[in-house]
């Protein structure tokens, strides 16, 4: 259900890019191999590392030339769909197919290129207990997935081809849904060619810009999914949480965040009541309270319809220690209309993530 309910986020997300009417659209398609090499983030992942993974990123994009404000606001970028396919060159870790949403932002005189990209991908060789019990990276066969491709970029050297040529970062990782969950990322070279779809480019609309004021907007939001412990076998479970927030918008691209989080982690009762039959030395009793309540601090950057949120939290109520008392989120956040907004978050503890939420919300 999950599965499905974050493809029809990307397909909301990637119609967003193109739902502005335009007269004159123009394309660029972008093929890029890359050769890297999966990074020891974790020692637990030494075993798995051992050659070097190959694969490509195929890239479909939609120029914008300032029809609308926003696109003014970040130098004009491309939005678009891409597609990755990575072989890690390893019987344990197999291959990964993905499909992704994403945004191309440009720099010194559009040569430099920095595209930055959410999806899903499908793992083919993923760990089971008896068949591929090495493979403690990916515990089920859909993860999520981000990456990060920063290109030299050239456009039609040669008549309607261009040329890319860079470095890319490539995450994978459940969000503990199902244990094991060490994931990995791929740090890779990439050289490629970009081929202009259409006629030539549209003039860059240039406009003054216009100041935006808004009063101090109330946010509510509730966010569900299920995931697990570290422990694997221990089950899946719901979590419940339910923020309240105020921000203040800085601009046409940013407004700061201020709130508290209300858990209702449901794998924790399970984890406690394993720590206390299982390691009486800690004194963990088990009917501790699972329940956690945190204050954050937050940034939203708006991208038209989209925006992305990061939150740094600290628990003030915190029976049972998970993980430390400092908890972070990365979200990507879809707005219909004026307040209402769907959201799709990370939440971590530093490095170590908890969950993926799925969540609603409105901004009053």
């Amino acid at each position: 259900m999950r599965t499905r309910v974050l493809f029809v986020f990307l397909f909301l997300g990637i119609k967003a890019f193109s739902q502005e009417p335009s007269k004159t659209k123009r394309y660029t398609l972008d093929v890029n191999p890359f050769y890297g090499s999966i990074l020891l983030h974790n020692t637990d992942i030494s075993h798995l590392i051992t050659e070097h993974p190959v694969g490509v990123i195929v890239g479909y994009n939609r120029k914008t030339f300032g029809e609308n404000e926003w696109e003014r606001e970040y130098n004009y970028p491309d939005a678009g769909a891409s597609f990755v396919y990575q072989d890690t060159r390893s019987a344990t870790l197999g291959k990964t197919y993905g499909l992704f949403a994403h945004y191309n932002f440009y720099f010194f005189k559009r040569n430099l290129q920095f595209r930055v990209a959410q999806g899903l991908a499908y793992a083919t060789n993923p760990y089971d207990r008896v068949t591929n019990f090495r493979n403690n990276a990916y515990g089920s066969r859909f993860l999520s997935s981000t990456y990060m491709m920063l290109n030299y970029h050239k456009q039609r050297i040669f008549r309607n081809l261009g040329l890319n040529a860079g470095i890319s970062v490539v995450h994978y990782s459940n969000a503990n849904v199902k244990a094991p969950n060490t994931s990995t990322n791929t740090l890779a070279f990439t050289l490629g060619l970009v081929y202009n779809i259409g006629g030539t480019d549209l003039p860059y609309v240039s406009r003054e810009k216009q100041q935006l004021t808004e009063p101090f907007r109330y946010n509510l939001a509730f966010r569900s999914g299920i995931n697990e412990s570290d422990n694997i076998g221990a089950g899946q479970f719901p979590f419940y949480i339910f923020s309240g927030y105020v921000d203040k918008r800085l601009g046409r691209k940013s407004a700061l965040q201020l709130g508290t989080d209300v858990f209702f982690s449901n794998f924790l009762k399970e984890l406690i009541r394993y720590q206390s039959i299982s390691f009486p030395e800690n004194e963990i009793a088990a009917d501790t309270d699972f329940k956690r309540v945190g204050l954050f601090l937050g940034h939203e950057l708006f991208i038209n319809k989209l925006s992305i949120t990061t939150q740094l939290g600290y628990y003030i109520y915190y029976p049972f220690d998970f993980e430390g008392r400092v908890y972070n989120r990365v979200g990507l956040k879809r707005y219909f209309g004026d307040k209402l907004f769907g959201e799709i978050s990370l939440k971590s503890h530093g490095a170590a993530a908890e969950a993926v939420e799925f969540g609603i919300g409105i901004r009053l």
